[in-house]
């Protein structure tokens, strides 16, 4: 019986200081969300969106998971090529993530005779600590220049 409290103690000791309620590394969860994105793997990149995500690009606005899946990743990851992130600011406490910075990315085009694009712009990714302790993308907003002819 000693030997199960103490085992139980020693289990509260080791929960109680786990890494559980240390801040999330942000460089690494946009690492794993931009690495999806270039190898086109829409259903891991859907898997990181929040139910309650939203998703602002110009005049665009979406809302929801399944609207940001559809008009946002599905719609445009064949489209887009070598997305690379330039962060400027990132913050993280237990339940909330940022990054702001810069982009850069290949546009693929429409049809084989047109020529390549170069899209750039701003971006801003805000994460959320979830009930079940996961990390979700909750809001991102894109703010680009027009797409030049490579």
């Amino acid at each position: 019986m000693k030997a199960f409290i103490a085992i139980l103690m020693l289990a509260a000791l080791t929960t109680a200081c786990s890494p559980a309620n240390e801040p999330v590394n942000v460089q690494e969860l946009n690492k794993q969300f931009i690495t999806a994105w270039n190898t086109k793997e829409a259903d891991k990149i859907v898997g990181f969106l929040a139910d309650d995500v939203q998703f602002v690009q110009g005049n665009s606005h979406w809302q929801g998971k399944s609207e940001v899946a559809t008009k946002w990743v599905r719609a445009t990851l064949p489209t887009l090529d070598d997305l690379k992130t330039f962060a400027v600011s990132s913050s993280t406490d237990q339940q909330t993530a940022y990054e702001a910075g810069t982009f850069s990315v290949d546009v693929l085009p429409a049809n084989p005779d047109e020529p390549h694009g170069n899209g750039e712009g701003n971006y801003m990714l805000l994460w959320k600590k979830g009930a079940d302790n996961t990390w979700k993308l909750s809001y991102a907003q894109l703010e680009d220049l027009p797409v030049r002819v490579k």
